[in-house]
C-alpha cells in the first residue's frame, strides 16, 4: 500500500494524490493548475491507462479538470463522485474543453501572422471531456460503496460546495487493513443554501487541505446582504455597472441568494428596479443542477424559503444570457446593473471581455467575492495593478476594485482545526496539503505544536508506505523558473495510445488461443501499416 503526492502540494491547485493498495491503481482527484505553478509536479507513478479507478472530492475544476486529459492518454477507468458532482461535472468538463479548444484557436489565428511557429494544440478536446464524463459513477452520500475486492470508500459531505466531500478510504490487502481519509476542500460554516460540513470519527491517515491555514474569517460576521447592498448603491449612484467576477459553480448561486434578499427588500434605494444579468452558460446550467439537488444539498435556511414556495435564487431583473451576442449586448446598455460572469479569477472566458468594457471606466467597481490564487489576473488586480493586458490591448485600471472579505466557500484556520479535532482518536498521521508554500509549513507546524498531532507537509513526489508508517522515499521542492505549459501534442497521444494497448494485451491475459491469435494478427497488420 503506498500514498504518492502528485499535486496540490506546497500549492492552492492542481490536486492529485494516487493510491496503489489490492493490486489496483487509483487517483483521488486530477485536477488544473490556476495561477502560478510553483513547483514542478511529479509525474503520475503509471501510465494513465493502468490507473482503475479516479475517486473526486468535487466538481471544482482544480480538482476535477484534467480528468479529460487522463482519458486521452488512455484512462478508462471508473471515476466515482457524488451525484451532485457527477451533474455538475457533466457541465464543468465540457466547458472547460470549450475553453482549450477556444484559446488554441485564438493563438494559431495570432501565429498566422508570424513564421516558425508551430500550431498549438488545445490540452484536450469535447471528445476527451465527453469520454471522461461517460466514466463518471453518481455515487450517494453516507453510502459505504465496494469499488474492488479489498477497496471500500464512502462519501462525506464537507459543505464546501454542492456535492462535495470528503472521502473515507478502507483498504485491506493481505490482512493488513488501512483507512485514509481525504478530506477534499472543507467548507466554511454558515454559507448559503448549503450544508455545514460533517465531520468523520476515525482513521488511520488524513490528508488534508490548508488553503486558509494561516488566517481566521472576520470573528464577527459580516453582514454580506447589507456590504453589497452598499457597493451596489455607491456605483448605481455614480452611474455604473457592478462587475463580479464570479465562479460560476457554488458562487454565484451564492450571490444570486444575496441579491434576491436585496431586492425583496428593497436595500438599494433609488435603484430597486436594477438589473442582474447572469452572463455564463455554464453558471446558468450550474444554477439548474443547484435546484435538482435542493433535497439532498441545501441547509435549513434555503429549504425553509422552499418550502413558502419560493426559489431562493432567482428574482425579477434576473437575466441569464447564454449566446455571444446577448453577452456583447449586455455592455452596449447604459442601465446601471450587476454582471454575474466567470471565471471567478479573470483567467478566461465572459468576465475578460465584461473587464475590458468597465475596469477603464471610473464610475464602474470590480467587486470581488472569491479566492485569487497568485499569478492571476483577478490577484494582479487585487494588488493594485495599474493596468492589464486584455486581448492584446491595454487597459488602464480606472474602475474602482473592491472586494467583500470573508465571504469564503473555505474554512479558515479555526474551521480547520475543527474538523480535524473532529476524530475520535489522532490519527498516526496528518498530511498537510493544497495550500500556498509557507501556509502548507506553518499549518503543519500548527497541529504538530499547538494540537498534537503527527503532521507532515509532503512535496510533489513524496511517497509513503502505509503498511510500515514510513516515509519511503521525500521528495524535495522543484522551483519552476519558467512556467510551461503541457501542451498535448499528436505524438504524445500516440505514445498513449501504445500504452494503453499494452495494458489492453495484459488485460487479456488468459483468454482463449484463438481470440488472443486473432487479436496478436490485428496487431502486427496495423504495425506492418505504420512501420517506417
Amino acid at each position: 500500500m503506498k500514498l504518492v503526492f502528485i499535486g496540490a502540494d506546497h500549492e492552492v491547485t492542481r490536486s492529485c494524490h494516487y493510491l496503489e493498495a489490492c493490486g489496483k491503481h487509483l487517483l483521488v482527484d486530477y485536477g488544473m493548475e490556476q495561477g502560478n505553478d510553483t513547483f514542478v509536479n511529479a509525474d503520475l507513478p503509471v501510465e494513465a491507462a493502468q490507473i482503475d479507478y479516479v475517486l473526486l472530492t468535487h466538481a471544482h475544476v482544480d480538482h476535477s479538470g484534467m480528468l479529460p486529459f487522463l482519458y486521452a492518454r488512455g484512462f478508462r477507468g471508473q471515476i466515482f463522485a457524488t451525484e451532485a458532482t457527477a451533474d455538475l461535472c457533466s457541465i464543468m468538463l465540457r466547458d472547460c474543453a470549450h475553453i482549450q479548444m477556444q484559446e488554441a484557436e485564438w493563438k494559431n489565428r495570432k501565429a498566422k501572422r508570424h513564421t516558425g511557429i508551430e500550431p498549438e494544440e488545445p490540452i484536450y478536446t469535447m471528445e476527451d471531456a465527453d469520454g471522461a464524463i461517460r466514466r463518471l459513477v453518481p455515487c450517494i452520500y453516507d453510502q459505504k460503496i465496494t469499488v474492488c475486492e479489498g477497496i471500500e470508500i464512502r462519501f462525506t459531505d464537507i459543505g464546501h460546495l454542492l456535492g462535495s466531500s470528503s472521502i473515507e478510504v478502507w483498504l485491506n490487502e493481505n490482512g493488513e487493513k488501512r483507512k485514509i481519509v481525504f478530506s477534499g476542500d472543507i467548507g466554511n460554516i454558515n454559507q448559503p443554501l448549503i450544508k455545514d460540513p460533517k465531520k468523520t470519527e476515525e482513521a488511520d491517515y488524513v490528508v488534508m487541505e490548508s488553503t486558509y491555514g494561516d488566517r481566521m474569517h472576520p470573528s464577527e460576521r459580516l453582514d454580506y446582504v447589507a456590504e453589497l447592498a452598499r457597493v451596489l448603491k455607491e456605483t448605481f449612484d455614480r452611474g455604473g455597472n457592478v462587475v463580479i467576477p464570479s465562479f460560476a459553480v457554488g458562487r454565484t448561486q451564492e450571490m444570486l441568494y444575496f441579491l434576491r434578499k436585496i431586492k425583496t427588500e428593497k436595500l438599494v434605494r433609488g435603484h430597486e428596479d436594477f438589473p442582474v444579468y447572469v452572463d455564463s452558460p455554464l453558471a446558468v446550467e450550474a444554477t439548474g443542477i443547484f435546484q435538482k439537488n435542493i433535497y439532498q444539498c441545501f441547509d435549513e435556511e434555503a429549504m425553509e424559503l422552499v418550502r413558502q414556495g419560493i426559489n431562493p435564487i432567482a428574482f425579477p431583473g434576473l437575466k441569464l444570457t447564454i449566446t455571444s451576442d446577448e453577452s456583447k449586448a449586455i455592455n452596449f446598455d447604459d442601465t446601471p446593473k450587476v454582471i454575474l460572469s466567470a471565471s471567478g479569477m479573470c483567467e478566461a472566458g465572459r468576465i475578460r471581455h465584461h473587464l475590458k468594457h468597465n475596469l477603464w471606466r471610473p464610475e464602474c467597481t470590480i467587486l470581488f467575492v472569491g479566492y485569487q490564487a497568485v499569478g492571476t489576473l483577478g490577484r494582479h488586480l487585487l494588488e493594485g495593478a495599474q493596468e492589464v493586458r486584455l486581448f492584446g490591448e491595454t487597459i488602464t485600471v480606472r474602475a474602482k476594485i473592491d472586494r467583500i472579505e470573508g465571504l469564503s466557500g473555505h474554512a479558515d484556520k479555526a474551521g480547520l482545526i475543527d474538523w480535524v479535532e473532529g476524530f475520535a482518536q489522532k490519527p498516526k498521521k496528518v498530511f498537510v496539503v493544497h495550500g500556498e508554500d509557507t501556509v502548507c509549513s506553518l499549518f503543519q507546524e500548527c497541529l504538530e505544536k499547538e494540537h498534537g498531532f503527527s503532521a507532515y507537509a509532503p512535496y510533489s513526489g513524496t511517497c509513503f508506505d502505509l503498511i510500515t508508517g514510513e516515509v519511503e522515499y521525500e521528495a524535495v521542492p522543484i522551483p519552476i523558473k519558467k512556467k510551461v505549459r503541457h501542451i498535448s501534442d499528436v505524438f504524445s497521444r500516440l505514445l498513449a495510445a501504445g500504452q494503453r494497448l499494452l495494458v489492453v494485451i495484459q488485460h487479456n491475459e488468459g483468454g482463449s488461443n484463438k481470440d488472443l491469435a486473432k487479436f496478436a494478427d490485428q496487431i502486427n497488420s496495423l504495425c506492418d501499416k505504420w512501420d517506417r
